[in-house]
């Protein structure tokens, strides 16, 4: 294992614009997952501070420029962008030590993919976007007639808060949109990942950015957290995590129907037709390993048409003991430790469970593996001869499990696809674009891959159907769910 490294134990609260210890000067540990050992610790905030920082974010919102000058907006998140980049290394070095994450996954969705677009592509659109829509001239209710538009204006102070899986990720691609917009935020990472945030903060904290424009509340209770959807302060949450927290968060914003946007938990299907290449198309069934299998889009069902199904499960067989995990650091690595001991013991009861239900396990177990005698790891696990009602099959594991589930035709795997309580993203793989599109049609998924091809990006709108969530992430949608629309309407001249 690579030499751990202490990180700085100053890490501080932004609210109002200052770098601030919790009230009662308490703080907590993080570790690091792949070695167990101490990285620092950081402010440990309780219901206090996170009253201090809504009511920062409130006073930023009501009585600032903020909401109304683009010019300033783009400023800021410009002088933002140019500091996260100065410091992208350091970025880099925490968010493996922090997350247990490949440093091959810091070159792509961890930190190198949202640094190049989730600031700057909002930015753009500030310029880009119909701010005021004119609608025309029409009869008014009395005689006259009326000029009228539509006015898209900011929502108010946004709770924004971030999972642990890829936290600086989701949080630009939340920042960017609701900075952008107009809004206010109070910014709550993920207890077992704070670091990423901290730094974050101390570097809006040296930006034109004006006090309480953008606060961040780290602490070890998830129930800090829950201040934001209580407090009728808050005009919208921005959560991504557990389908279970997100319920959560919805009954308790009831009171003040708060706005919401919840990307979710999924269970994501593969379905691989009997035309495609099965030498090319089965290696994403590695996938669901990539960073542990830590991932909500993450392709964790496999189908495979009977009729070329001991063909599939062989070559899965074949891939699923060469798949490179361990150090994180090493380059060659595709998934590091599971984040914690309790997410490891969590997958490992799936496992288990998967085994009790009567699935074969081809591939895994819940051994630990060879020459890991640290670190929450867990071993790439394959099973086939799955039924799609097994728990296995049903419930999102978030582990390195792939389960692989024989079909009949076409439209058995499009039912057996779509029977799940997700619909987060979907996968195609086919020797025929046009049929994958048409199976891709009939997935009730928010987002659908085909033969590889990316639906991510910060132009591209990311979230789920059913269980999986409400709203979008990113692209004009993503914009418009941090904005009110206000109709307007005047005697025409």
């Amino acid at each position: 294992m690579a030499a751990d490294r202490n990180l700085a134990s100053d890490r501080k609260l932004l609210i109002g614009g200052e770098l601030v210890d919790a009230a009662k000067q308490q703080s907590f540990d993080v570790f690091n997952p792949a070695t167990e050992e101490l990285l620092g610790q950081v402010a440990d905030a309780d219901a206090g501070d996170m009253q201090q920082a809504i009511g920062a974010a409130r006073r930023a919102f009501d009585e600032s420029d903020w909401a109304t000058d683009r010019e300033l907006r783009k400023h800021c998140l410009s002088q933002l962008q140019e500091a996260l980049e100065s410091e992208r290394e350091a970025f880099r070095e925490e968010l493996i030590l922090e997350v247990g994450c490949p440093r091959s996954m810091t070159f792509g969705p961890q930190l190198d993919t949202p640094l190049e677009g989730a600031l700057r592509y909002p930015i753009k659109l500030i310029d880009e976007y119909q701010w005021d829509e004119d609608l025309g001239k029409a009869a008014g209710m009395t005689q006259g007639v009326d000029e009228r538009q539509l006015w898209h204006e900011p929502v108010g102070v946004v709770g924004a808060i971030t999972p642990w899986n890829v936290p600086l990720e989701v949080t630009l691609n939340k920042l960017g949109q609701a900075l952008a917009t107009g809004n206010t935020v109070v910014l709550k990472p993920a207890p077992d990942t704070p670091f990423n945030a901290t730094r974050l903060a101390r570097l809006a904290a040296s930006t034109d950015l004006p006090a309480g424009v953008l606060n961040v509340v780290t602490s070890s209770d998830h129930l800090v957290g829950e201040e934001l959807t209580l407090s009728p302060d808050v005009d919208l949450i921005s959560f991504t995590g557990s389908t279970a927290v997100g319920q959560r968060i919805m009954e308790k914003g009831a009171p003040t129907l708060k706005r919401l946007f919840l990307e979710l938990g999924g269970k994501s299907a593969t379905i691989v037709l009997d035309d495609a290449d099965f030498s090319t198309a089965l290696l994403i069934g590695m996938a669901a390993c990539y960073h542990g299998g830590q991932g909500c889009a993450t392709p964790t069902r496999m189908l495979l048409p009977r009729s070329r199904y001991d063909e599939g499960v062989a070559i899965l067989r074949e891939l699923y003991p060469n798949i490179p995990y361990g150090d994180p650091q090493r380059p060659d690595v595709m998934m590091g430790a599971l984040i914690s001991a309790k997410q490891r013991d969590r997958v490992l009861g799936y496992i288990q469970k998967g085994i009790d239900e009567g699935a074969t396990l081809a591939v895994g177990g819940v051994e630990r593996p060879e020459g890991l005698d640290k670190g929450h790891f867990v071993r790439p696990t394959l099973f086939v001869d799955v039924d799609n009602s097994m728990a296995i099959a049903q419930e999102e594991i978030f582990g390195p499990v792939l389960v692989v589930i024989p079909y009949e035709d076409d439209d058995d795997a499009v039912r057996i696809a779509n029977d799940s309580g997700y619909g987060l993203a979907s996968y195609v793989m086919s020797g025929s674009a046009d049929r994958g599109r048409a199976i891709a049609r009939r997935m009730r998924a928010g987002n659908c891959s085909i033969n590889g091809g990316s639906t991510y990006g910060p132009d591209v709108p990311f979230g789920g159907y059913k269980h999986s969530g409400i709203g979008r992430q990113n692209g004009r949608a993503g914009f418009d769910q941090y904005l009110e629309l206000k109709s307007v309407a005047w005697p025409a001249s």
